[in-house]
């Protein structure tokens, strides 16, 4: 019953992404990306995680969902490290051509990229929801969020030797 109220709770937040408007300004992403994890690390203080955030360019977009973003990709960072004794998480950017990419990389048990096209789909998991907890909205969620902005996303992975999930927003000057 709460699997099930926690999936209709993340669909009505789904559906609702393409209706909300975008209030745009200057992201302090560094900020951001320590405010959603100190978030988390208050949820999973039994485990041993260690984020490094390298170099990240300031973004431009919606604070509010940018960090619901960060929230998905650094908790499923957490969720698909479950079983390593240290778990290593990066968040890191860059600038490309007329584009910041922002990517979340940890050194979880990863997928099969042969399966990539489904990843960001809604209900689409490639772990068992048994093995990893979730209701399968989460990507779909950072997907429609980036599509709004403007950008794109994109991952790679290697089975049992992690992902890395990026994202695009374009840069404002």
């Amino acid at each position: 019953v709460q699997m099930m109220g926690k999936l209709i709770d993340d669909l009505l937040s789904f559906s609702r992404l393409g209706k909300k408007e975008l209030t745009s300004s200057k992201i302090d992403m560094v900020n951001l990306i320590w405010d959603v994890w100190n978030e988390l690390k208050l949820s999973n203080s039994e485990r041993k995680i260690v984020l490094e955030v390298m170099d990240v360019p300031d973004g431009h977009g919606d604070r509010a969902l940018i960090k619901q973003v960060y929230a998905n990709l650094l908790d499923n960072a957490v969720k698909f490290t479950k079983h390593r004794k240290e778990a290593r998480i990066e968040a890191g950017g860059y600038a490309r051509g007329n584009e910041n990419i922002y990517y979340v990389k940890d050194n979880g048990v990863g997928f099969d990229m042969a399966y990539k096209g489904k990843l960001f789909g809604v209900f689409q998991r490639l772990h068992s929801a048994e093995e990893f907890e979730g209701t399968g909205v989460g990507l779909a969620t950072v997907q429609r969020i980036v599509h709004r902005h403007g950008g794109r996303v994109w991952a790679e992975a290697e089975i049992d030797r992690g992902a890395c999930l990026y994202f695009s927003l374009s840069r404002k000057e």
